[in-house]
Formats: structure tokens, C-alpha cells, sequence
């Protein structure tokens, strides 16, 4: 094997492209990237990096030195236009054509904006680079007023972040409650009276979004019910899985590219890792930097020969708003499993769902990492818990085994 190439500069890139060094691979490893800085952490972006606490030079994975001795071919800022699987290329919009023995692709996703025509208005921005967040935080410092268009975890970050800074923030949201889609009912309650608590303006089911840009640069937002004025609008209205590569190139796509547990794609040449692959246990995309990291690293052992353990880690993300810490480690819930609440006072809590026969299925831990430590093992272990002691604050979690 010659040459590797990788598609993609961030979490998933970085860890396969260290990975394959590490097993032994010698070849052309080539990296295309549409953005000039690569292989760097992306939460922050939302919280210390916006707030201006730290600088992004400490969100790279790597050292300069670390990152030379890759020894990368790299191209970028370049996109990758075209794979042409019989070949065995990848053509680039400069023109250049490189080939490959094995293709990682580790596109990613990005922001997903319900309006194109909102991209023209110069104070309405998204959050998914660096220079987004750079650009974002410099317009903190020239308005006061941000309207967010998405109730879900970008949204709710950066809310608190602006209103640490002393900006006045409006959230809306199209749906009846805050992150629907990652986490049960209570917790949204719970996200929506911390997140009031602290002078944000939150609009619920507030149906379409009209955004005009005024003269003075200002925009209004109208819906259904309300309107408001802003200075600066961020959306945060989810992410769009970049697979348009992989579905020009006849790979099986269901919403983001199946693949194995081993990375691998309906093409045995081309693997796939992060937010653009399916996870192999749920089913779906998930955008998760531990799913970015760990999904790379076992693509890239399989690329090698190294027979990995199938992949098979419970999805986990987690979110720091104001002072506390939200982490969630789920699999997909349904009507059979029973909530339990583990409440340990009133910015300490554990929201669990077990299944019929009292597995763990989700767990949403609200500053209470030792849950999730524990938790880890109740999955991998299936184990049986008792209910009415999960819920028991007066045990210790960690005896729960």
C-alpha cells in the first residue's frame, strides 16, 4: 500500500492520520481540507474561544512538531471535487488529481442554515470554524443585541456565552421545547428555566422565521407570534452531514455513509469516520468529537491489518452552559423504557432510561460526571439495576455494580 488519502481537516482526520503513522504506514499520506487551519478542537469555539478567555492556538490536537513528523502531503485550502472509484482518484478544484489505495473520508457536516438567502446579510452568522467564532466574538463587541435561531446545544452555548458578556439575548425555537431531539422533556425544562433564570428570552413554537436586514445593518426577526430587533443573529439550526462526495461517487448513503464497524464503506478501498458516517450501534450520524476520534482510529487499525475490536461505543456528548456541566450518553429510548431521576439537589441531577428489563438505555448527567463514569459500565455490561436504589441519592452511585 503507496498511498492514503483523507478528506477532511478536523477530529476524525487528525486521529486517522496519527493512527496510520503509528501502525506502520510509510506511504503518501495526503490530506485535503477546506480550511487553512486544521486538526483542532471544535467545542470551544462556542464557549472559551467566543468569550475571548482563551486563544485557539491551544485547540490544536498536536504539536507543530508532532504534526510535521506526519509527514503529510497536504492541500489546502483546497476542496475535493470529484472520486472517481475505478481509478482510484480523488480531483481537486485546482485541477489536481491524486490517487490512492485507500480513501478515509472525514468530511464532516456544517451548519445548516433554512435560508439561503440569510447568508447575504452581513451580521448573520454560524459557528463551525475557527474564523467563525473569531468573527462572531467580534461582533459581540460591536452589538448588544443577538437573536439565536435554534434551541438546541450551539444555541443554548453560546446564549450563555453572550450573556456572560452583558449581551441581550432572544432564542427561538420552531419546536414546542429546548433540544427535542438529544433529550427527554424534564431536561428541556430544566435547560429552559437555567437559561431564563439568567435574562435570556427564549420563544418556543414560534413557527417560521422571517429575517430582514434594515438599513442601518440591524435585522428583525418575525414570527408567528413575536418580533425583535437585533444587532447580530447567529443559527445554530443544526447540522447538514456533508456526503454529497460520497453520494456522487455511488456509495451507500441513509442520511450520512454506511458503514461497519470497522469504518469500512460499500466500497472495500474507501473507509468513512465522524459526523459524516453512520454510528454502527444507533444508526444515524452523530456529532460527537469522542465518535469523531475513536470511529477514525479503528478505520485506520482496519486500513493497517490490525484486526481492532469492532466499534461499538455508546454515543456521549456533552455541553458546558454557565456552571454546569450536561453530559449525555444515550441510545435511542422508546415508550417501554421507565425514567428514573436521580436528584441530588437543584444543579445536580441524573436523568436515566431504562428499558423494560431495567437496562440502562440513556443518561443525561447534569454536573454529575460520576454517572457517566459508572454508566459507561452499565452499558458495556448490560447490566440489571434496581430502580428504586438508582433513584436513592442517600447510595452512592458508584456501588451500583
Amino acid at each position: 500500500m503507496e498511498s492514503i488519502v483523507i478528506i477532511g481537516g478536523g477530529q476524525a482526520a487528525a486521529f486517522a492520520a496519527q493512527t496510520l503513522r503509528k501502525e506502520g504506514f510509510e506511504g503518501t499520506l495526503s490530506i485535503i481540507s477546506d480550511e487553512e487551519k486544521i486538526f483542532y478542537e471544535r467545542p470551544p469555539l462556542s464557549k472559551s474561544v467566543l468569550a475571548g478567555e482563551e486563544s485557539p492556538e491551544i485547540l490544536s490536537f498536536f504539536s507543530p512538531e508532532a504534526i510535521d513528523a506526519l509527514n503529510i502531503d497536504w492541500h489546502k485550502p483546497k476542496r475535493a471535487e470529484a472520486i472517481d472509484r475505478d481509478a482510484q482518484t480523488v480531483t481537486l478544484n485546482d485541477g489536481t488529481v491524486l490517487s490512492y489505495d485507500r480513501l478515509i473520508l472525514a468530511t464532516g457536516s456544517r451548519p445548516r442554515v433554512p435560508n439561503a438567502d440569510w447568508t447575504a446579510f452581513e451580521n448573520v452568522h454560524t459557528l463551525r470554524t475557527i474564523d467563525d467564532s473569531l468573527k462572531l466574538q467580534a461582533a459581540f463587541k460591536a452589538g448588544k443585541r443577538l437573536a439565536i435561531i435554534g434551541g438546541g446545544w450551539i444555541g443554548l452555548e453560546v446564549a450563555a456565552t453572550a450573556n456572560k458578556l452583558g449581551l441581550n439575548v432572544d432564542l427561538f425555537e420552531l419546536a414546542p421545547r429546548l433540544c427535542g431531539r438529544s433529550a427527554p422533556p424534564e431536561v428541556s425544562e430544566y435547560l429552559y428555566t437555567l437559561h431564563t433564570g439568567k435574562g435570556t428570552n427564549i420563544h418556543l413554537n414560534c413557527g417560521a422565521i422571517d429575517l430582514a436586514e434594515n438599513a442601518d445593518g440591524t435585522l428583525t426577526l418575525t414570527t408567528e407570534c413575536d418580533e425583535v430587533n437585533a444587532d447580530i443573529v447567529l443559527v445554530g439550526a443544526g447540522a447538514e452531514i456533508a456526503t454529497e462526495l460520497a453520494e456522487n461517487a455511488g456509495l451507500e448513503i441513509k442520511g450520512g455513509i454506511i458503514v461497519d464497524e470497522f469504518g469500512q464503506t460499500s466500497d472495500p478501498n474507501i473507509y468513512a469516520a465522524g459526523d459524516v458516517a453512520i454510528h454502527p450501534v444507533v444508526g444515524f450520524c452523530t456529532q460527537s468529537w469522542a465518535n469523531a476520534q475513536y470511529q477514525a482510529m479503528i478505520a485506520a487499525k482496519a486500513i493497517m491489518g490490525k484486526n481492532p475490536p469492532a466499534y461499538g461505543e455508546i454515543p456521549w456528548v456533552w455541553s458546558d452552559q454557565y456552571d454546569h456541566n450536561i453530559q449525555i450518553m444515550s441510545l435511542p429510548i422508546d415508550e417501554e423504557c421507565t425514567l428514573i431521576i436521580r436528584d441530588s439537589g437543584e444543579t445536580q441531577k441524573a436523568y436515566i432510561h431504562l428499558d423494560s428489563e431495567n437496562r440502562v438505555r440513556s443518561i443525561v448527567a447534569i454536573n454529575d460526571p460520576k454517572v457517566i463514569g459508572i454508566g459507561r459500565m452499565w452499558f458495556k455490561r448490560k447490566m440489571v439495576l434496581d430502580p428504586e436504589k438508582l433513584a436513592d441519592t442517600s447510595i452512592d452511585v458508584m456501588t451500583l455494580r
